[in-house]
């Protein structure tokens, strides 16, 4: 297995074919999607197509990454950078299973994203977070992210956050 980013506690690697039993139990969790506006997956072949079309590895050198734990290769969620041609924009995003909140993970793999994003030389990351998901926000800061501007989504409050790499 090629993992693209190790931390301290973390291994990061690409999706395959092979998680979308685990794609599919990460979002069928009600409180781990709640403040993403994504649906569940209907089913385990649903989460098999996501991942078959999924095309951000391939196009732009990026995109969401399975987070392992390093000591025992756990997969505990996902977390990378996502590259919006629209906007011309990255999006760094992270989900963990509810098991692993509040552990310092997400912080640490978000970190890890942002220095890859400095090596392959992307100059600003942005994300967005529901304003009542004070567990996102918070984690956006801790890894030196700036509120710019605040808006509806999905019928909610969303933060938005920007960081510029130097």
């Amino acid at each position: 297995m090629e993992y693209h980013i190790k931390t301290h506690h973390l291994k990061m690697r690409k999706l395959n074919i092979n998680d979308a039993s685990f794609m599919y139990e990460l979002n069928n969790n009600p409180k781990v999607i709640q403040y993403t506006g994504d649906p569940p997956f209907e089913s385990i072949d649903s989460a098999k197509a996501f991942i078959l079309n999924y095309d951000q590895y391939k196009l732009y050198n990026v995109g969401r990454w399975v987070v392992e734990l390093k000591e025992d290769s756990t997969a505990i969620g996902w977390c990378g950078l996502k590259y919006h041609p629209k906007e011309d924009e990255y999006d760094i995003g992270f989900r963990l299973f509810e098991h692993y909140w509040g552990k310092g993970y997400a912080t640490e793999a978000a970190e890890a994203c942002l220095s890859f994003a400095k090596k392959i030389g992307i100059t600003r990351v942005v994300a967005h977070a529901m304003k009542d998901n004070l567990a996102s926000i918070q984690v956006l800061k801790k890894i030196g992210m700036k509120i710019y501007s605040q808006g509806e989504m999905n019928g909610n409050t969303a933060v938005y956050f920007e960081y510029h790499i130097i």
